[in-house]
């Protein structure tokens, strides 16, 4: 007989998750759009080459990777992928931050060096994943806008500094910020004014460009009329250093070699990749998808960014993410959908098979010309000053921040900012504001007493609220306040309310801490009671069976019934 087949359908939530995994935007898809997608996707194209190319320099690989980055990452963010317009690709922070690591790390070895970068993609796309898998989409926003603003600031001066020697024809350089100035600074005398003056023309011409004629590919433009001009006889004499040979043909699929031996220095420079592109891409997918009115899905955005990048690593790309100017160039475009992804991905197998000829005579300063003017959005000086008059602890939180972006590089800079943004966040719950409230006349609310003049204490009752969630390392900072409000009070009150509605759930440590305060202020007569107690904070406390120290459980009680009771 045969073996018998499960009758039970899967659960229909559980169906729909696996169908939306694949080409989650196939419902806003309309054939009307497809010739809108197609001009998006070769806008997009012209404006990716020559900066993919860029930026696989400033990244410190062979700059066919580049394109290969573009080709992979297109094909599977519009499999997975949940942005409309969100373009996928090499972006300047990503680049320099593999730099300035895999620099030290290979030693001057090419091969390992690249081999390194493609392992790191890899591991970025399985972070990505991983973090898709726990529904960590919402990690971005432990980042506080305030060290963002400081890191982006310090961040595009690192690799604006990193341009500048090829801006002026210099070799060599270094990836650290203090490395760049002090070689630039031994070597200023060898600049060649003609490289600084090509470059200075192409940023120029690109920066006008963008701002007066957004929707033409200007970077193409720039790169047409630079390779144009390479080639006369006179321009070659001038000795402008080119980009050189390009290797052509599409690169074969394989996963990246591994030594296992050096997950421990990869692994924390993947977690500062993934976390600036995801960063970026989720912040560029919420701009476009309420510029369009749209939704935001942020962890949809982290299954399509695993996806791009080990799809990149098996192209033998590096490190990529959903970069905002090239987002903002697909959108300018008219892209619709992902499938100008796809389209993009096209050009770019045609680049690589048929036009690496032509890119060999790329100037080396035009190509420090688009790094430079795409970071130029990232020094965001006015939300500097605003933060300098709003709030000036903030604003030297961002100092800080740029600091040490200069000073101690991107990748621990990355790390500074999340242990600053991690810290903001724990300073705020540890010590948590606690309120004495009271009634509000002719309404059945109740208020703090510090902020409303007309709310009126209740006679035997002190109604406390702490302004946070209890969490054990702020529990006894809450009893603290507690005891000493009883303390300074005229009379002992009869009753003490805790207010804990900012609470929905707590930990053993706050159950033992609220047992504790039950317990002291018992043997002085007062008793204390919960309000607004969610029903996992009456769970957890159930279960401590601490209904005869705190009342009861069964149900939540708002201030009202318990001040009402007390009479």
């Amino acid at each position: 007989m045969p073996a018998p087949t499960s009758t039970h359908p899967p659960d229909g939530k559980s169906r729909r998750r696996l169908q939306n995994l694949f080409l989650p935007w196939r419902g806003a898809w309309r054939s009307d759009a497809l010739h809108f997608d197609l001009l998006a996707g070769t806008t997009l194209a012209a404006y990716a080459v020559p900066s993919s190319i860029a930026y696989a320099q400033l990244a410190g690989m062979p700059v066919a990777t580049g394109l290969y980055c573009y080709l992979f990452a297109g094909l599977a963010y519009a499999l997975f992928g949940t942005s409309q317009r969100l373009a996928v690709g090499p972006t300047s922070a990503v680049a320099l931050t593999l730099a300035t690591t895999l620099s030290v790390i290979a030693a001057g070895d090419a091969e390992h060096y690249a081999a390194l970068a493609t392992t790191t993609a890899l591991l970025v796309g399985l972070v990505a994943l991983g973090a898709w898998l726990m529904r960590w989409g919402a990690i971005v926003h432990f980042i506080s806008e305030t060290v963002l603003t400081g890191f982006k600031i310090g961040a595009g001066t690192v690799i604006a500094a990193s341009q500048l020697p090829l801006l002026l024809g210099i070799t060599g350089g270094g990836h650290d910020f203090a490395g760049v100035v002090m070689h630039l600074a031994r070597n200023l005398a060898s600049a060649q004014p003609a490289s600084l003056a090509l470059g200075i023309a192409a940023l120029c011409l690109l920066v006008a460009g963008q701002m007066r004629f957004p929707r033409w590919p200007v970077p193409l433009l720039v790169v047409i009329a630079s390779v144009a001009f390479m080639a006369l006889p006179a321009a070659q004499a001038l000795g402008i250093a080119t980009v050189g040979a390009i290797p052509h043909g599409l690169p074969a699929p394989g996963w990246p070699a591994f030594d296992w031996r050096e997950l421990d220095t990869l692994l924390p420079l993947a977690l500062a990749c993934f976390f600036i592109a995801y960063n970026e891409a989720s912040a560029t997918a919420r701009l476009l998808a309420a510029r369009h009115d749209e939704r935001f899905d942020p962890d949809g955005e982290l299954l399509g960014l695993g996806a791009a990048n080990i799809a990149i690593a098996l192209g033998h790309g590096f490190p990529s993410g959903g970069g905002l100017s090239q987002s903002l160039v697909n959108d300018q475009a008219g892209a619709r959908t992902p499938l100008s992804l796809v389209v993009c991905s096209g050009w770019m197998a045609v680049a690589l098979l048929y036009l690496t000829g032509l890119f060999a005579r790329l100037p080396q300063p035009l190509l420090a010309a688009l790094v430079l003017a795409s970071v130029l959005g990232m020094f965001r000086f006015d939300e500097m000053r605003q933060l300098l008059r709003v709030s000036r602890p903030e604003f030297v939180i961002a100092l800080v921040t740029i600091a040490a972006v200069l000073g101690l590089g991107i990748l621990k800079g990355v790390l500074v900012a999340a242990v600053f943004s991690l810290t903001m966040l724990i300073r705020s719950l540890a010590d948590p504001e606690c309120v004495l409230l009271g009634r509000l006349p002719g309404k059945g609310h109740f208020g703090a007493l510090s902020r409303y003049p007309d709310a009126l204490p209740v006679p035997g009752v002190m109604i406390v609220r702490a302004n946070a969630a209890l969490l054990y390392f702020n529990a006894d900072n809450v009893k603290d306040r507690i005891f000493a409000d009883i303390d300074v009070a005229g009379a002992p009150p009869r009753t003490v309310i805790l207010d804990v509605s900012f609470s929905t759930d707590i930990d053993l440590s706050t159950a033992r801490m609220l047992a504790d305060v039950a317990r002291k202020v018992r043997g002085d007569g007062i008793e204390f009671r919960l309000a607004e107690a969610h029903w996992r904070v009456r769970a957890l406390l159930a279960e401590e069976k601490l209904e005869m120290l705190l009342g009861d459980l069964a149900r939540s009680y708002s201030i009202e019934d318990l001040v009402d009771g007390d009479r």
